[in-house]
């Protein structure tokens, strides 16, 4: 109990951060309380809606991609895997999201754990490849698989709203304000994460894993498990996707592009940092849409978008390997 007790207020305790810091929190999260009220528009609402699912994802990357520095790039798998299992017993057996949602997570936990110990014998660029390649391997499995709708994909049954137990409402402000509180206690964790004895190990890990070795860590398991936290937080994401979109199939869930949009995202806001995932969403998933939007559609300038974040990425990456948030790290270093 006094553990549980003591992970809390690791958890909710921020004063390790500069008071500037703190007060950016606050305002911060004021401005995500208010926002659905203050902007009217269903898109920008969709788009927040996809930043806080992004921030999500990013923030369990992070976790064995950022501290673990391990560059896992096969994260859709997991979405998948929840989202086509809420899907499906929502399908037959007329299982509530509440109750689906948990076992989505468990079983892409349980298959993080399976592919993770014999993945985690391979290290640098030949793990990533393998994780690139596993995931390919279950999204072909899914789309030929006609139990789980195939090529066709799956659409949820429509329950009525606004129902809770089923996630299914009218307004996405619902969908906000839950997406909000999932993105709140995954901000949460990994702020006790990051000062927990598996967030030391892992930075011990990152730094030089013979070294590691030799202080007792057991490094391969310190990455499976980091490896399957970052599992469940993707899980915790695809579970409310499905209900969200009402409708899944392998090309929205499981390709290539969400896993390697979710590393990129992380990468770029800042890997191994609280913030870094959240700042990356924060500026990609916007520029992703409204970008795609005002620009990719219109006549002659397709792709222009693309073009438009690619340029922002390299130069951050140019300018500063540890992201956005080492940016902003180095200015503040100077000013103090």
């Amino acid at each position: 109990m006094e553990g549980i007790k003591g992970a809390i207020k690791d958890a909710l305790d921020f004063s390790d951060f500069p008071k500037s810091e703190r007060i950016g929190i606050i305002i911060f999260y004021i401005y995500l309380l208010i926002f659905p009220w203050v902007v009217s528009s269903s898109f920008a609402r969709a788009v927040m809606i996809q930043f806080l699912l992004f921030a999500l994802y990013g923030m369990g990357w992070n976790t064995i991609g950022g501290y673990g520095g391990q560059v896992a790039l096969g994260k859709a798998q997991y979405v998948g895997i929840s989202a086509y299992t809420v899907a499906m017993m929502m399908i037959l057996f007329n299982i509530p999201f509440w109750v689906s949602m948990p076992i989505g997570v468990f079983l892409a936990v349980l298959w993080s754990f399976m592919i993770g110990y014999p993945l985690f014998r391979l290290k640098g660029h030949y793990f990533a490849i393998a994780t690139i390649a596993v995931s390919l391997v279950l999204q072909d499995i899914f789309r030929n698989w006609e139990f789980v709708g195939g090529e066709r994909g799956l659409s949820l049954p429509f329950k009525g709203t606004p129902n809770f137990l089923y996630m299914q409402f009218k307004s996405d402000v619902y969908y906000y304000y839950f997406m909000l509180i999932f993105f709140t206690l995954g901000l949460f964790y990994m702020n006790w994460f990051r000062k927990s004895r598996l967030g030391y190990q892992l930075r011990a890990v990152k730094a030089n894993e013979d070294v590691a070795a030799s202080l007792g860590i057991n490094v391969r398991w310190a990455k499976i498990k980091a490896y399957a936290i970052a599992s469940a937080f993707v899980a915790v994401g695809g579970a409310f996707y499905a209900v969200y979109h009402m409708y899944i199939d392998t090309s929205s869930v499981m390709h290539l592009e969400l896993s390697i949009l979710i590393a990129l995202m992380a990468m770029l806001g800042g890997a191994a940092s609280l913030w870094g995932p959240i700042i990356g969403a924060a500026i990609l998933v916007p520029l992703d849409r409204y970008l795609g939007s005002w620009i990719g559609g219109a006549k002659g300038l397709l792709g222009l978008d693309l073009i438009i974040y690619s340029i922002i990425i390299m130069l951050v990456a140019a300018l500063e390997p540890r992201g956005i948030w080492g940016i902003v790290e180095k200015v503040r270093a100077k000013r103090g």
